[in-house]
């Protein structure tokens, strides 16, 4: 019970559950994609992936290392996941030729895994309950799983059942809709239609960037991967500063209240 991973924080370490939340979790897929494959057709696959890994594992460790939740620091744990998680996707099957079928079957199964290990440890698979390391611990394995899975059924949607990536994404958007409007309108579990949507949000997000990057010839718009990566990483980057701002204005109007009510009672 003394041990790190019994340590309790006084809040949960994910962000409110509210439309930036997703807007920024589609635009994290999207980047990750762009930027997977331009570095894994760039650069040697091997040293890729393990550099991207390397940053994964450093940057999840200083997310870990935070007793409370940190905007900045979440959604470049989130970032470091979609680039990573899809590259672990790309090369199981570009580099050992795995079909995409088999290996979105096998991240499937992978992912049910670790949501039954989370349950039974902790009971819940709510995010709102991420209050230790454990827990946090849980939460991100299956953030990573869902990008892998979602990798693979993006594209095994685009290529293996034609039906392109423009169509796909499209496909995914109306997907993503369904649980919310399950949750909304029929009363389908809240935790369930949370981690439907977020798994789909990954198929989502990947389409419309492969359709922005890949050439004409493939159906895309052809503006290289390295371009859109740009532009999903800079758009990344105005959100989550806007956010910061959020962040900062709530703590000053917290210290002045603080401040006032001292005042107030000497």
């Amino acid at each position: 019970m003394m041990i790190n991973l019994r340590r309790q924080f006084q809040s949960s370490k994910v962000p409110e559950i509210n439309g930036v939340f997703w807007f920024v979790k589609i635009l994290t897929t999207a980047m990750g994609e762009a930027t997977s494959d331009y570095f894994v057709h760039h650069f040697a696959p091997a040293a890729a992936v393990l550099g991207a890994g390397v940053i994964f594992v450093v940057v999840l460790v200083w997310q870990l290392r935070f007793p409370r939740f940190s905007t900045l620091w979440y959604w470049l744990a989130v970032v470091m996941v979609s680039v990573f998680g899809t590259m672990c996707a790309d090369v199981v099957h570009v580099g050992f030729g795995v079909a995409y079928v088999v290996s979105a079957a096998g991240f499937a199964a992978v992912l049910t895994v670790v949501f039954l290990a989370w349950h039974r440890v902790e009971g819940t698979l709510s995010i709102h309950s991420i209050t230790s390391t454990r827990r946090e611990l849980f939460y991100w394995a299956t953030v990573t799983a869902t990008f892998a899975l979602g990798t693979a059924v993006g594209d095994m949607t685009a290529t293996t059942l034609r039906l392109g990536y423009f169509s796909s994404g499209l496909l995914f958007a109306g997907l993503f809709l369904v649980p919310a409007l399950g949750y909304r309108f029929v009363h389908f579990n809240a935790i369930g239609a949370f981690w439907a949507s977020y798994i789909l949000t990954r198929p989502l997000g990947a389409s419309f960037a492969d359709w922005m990057g890949v050439s004409h010839a493939r159906g895309g718009l052809n503006w290289g991967n390295g371009n859109v990566s740009l532009l999903f990483s800079a758009a990344i980057v105005v959100v989550v500063a806007i956010l910061l701002m959020g962040d900062r204005r709530r703590r000053n109007a917290s210290s002045s209240l603080g401040w006032g009510h001292a005042r107030h009672h000497r």
